[in-house]
């Protein structure tokens, strides 16, 4: 398999050591496990939020951590939409898209990411005049603003009802296949896992495992 990303470290946690050894290459893989399992720290350890304490992360052929280096968030090209989204309240839709390319105009690709996600008509609102479901939206154009190298989604569709679930789930699969970036997705949900996925990968107790592809994840 190429490797996009090669992620091979350890970081000690209150409970346990989470050893990471992953790779992936321009695919969607679902990261399923228990509360406390090291999902979210993987996650986090990638973004550059935290820093593993020995090992390496490289992202297509560039060291963000590891040999000396600590590449800090904001350079390393990684997409990240958190669990409870993380919306700046005091700032617009739009404000909140734009925050990490500041002085610059909106660029096209949000343009057409907006239209796409179906919120457009929303970029003057703020997060409290919003529903869910257009706030997850506007996280994930946020992540997608810089043109990351890679993305992370942190349980992006939990809080959603099913119907809006079911279509942020097809948008971002639309993403996918159009950008073709990798896209780390963690989930409670095996069900969700096997729909969005192409691969999964169990984190238990800090320790990494990939699940067989059955024929529901096959479908």
């Amino acid at each position: 398999m190429n490797e996009m990303l090669k992620a091979v470290f350890n970081k000690k946690l209150p409970d346990f050591e989470l050893a990471a050894d992953f790779s992936m290459d321009r695919e969607i893989v679902a990261i399923v496990g228990p509360s406390g399992s090291g999902k979210t720290t993987f996650l986090n350890c990638l973004a550059g939020i935290a820093d593993p304490d020995a090992g390496t992360i490289v992202l297509d052929g560039r060291t963000l951590f590891g040999k000396g280096r600590t590449v800090k968030i904001r350079d390393r090209q990684v997409g990240y939409l958190f669990q409870d989204y993380a919306l700046f309240p005091h700032m617009t839709v739009r404000g909140n898209i734009l925050f990490g390319l500041p002085g610059k105009p909106e660029p096209p690709h949000v343009t057409e990411l907006t239209g796409l996600l179906g919120i457009r008509g929303l970029l003057g609102k703020y997060p409290r005049e919003i529903s869910g479901g257009e706030k997850q939206r506007t996280a994930l154009v946020r992540a997608l603003a810089m043109k990351p190298r890679l993305l992370l989604l942190d349980e992006p569709f939990s809080a959603l009802d099913d119907a809006t679930r079911i279509k942020c789930r097809e948008e971002l699969m639309r993403i996918h296949a159009d950008w073709k970036i990798p896209v780390l997705l963690v989930t409670h949900s095996m069900d969700e896992a096997r729909r969005v996925a192409t691969r999964i990968v169990k984190i238990e107790k800090g320790r990494m495992d990939e699940l067989p592809a059955g024929p529901a994840l096959l479908s």
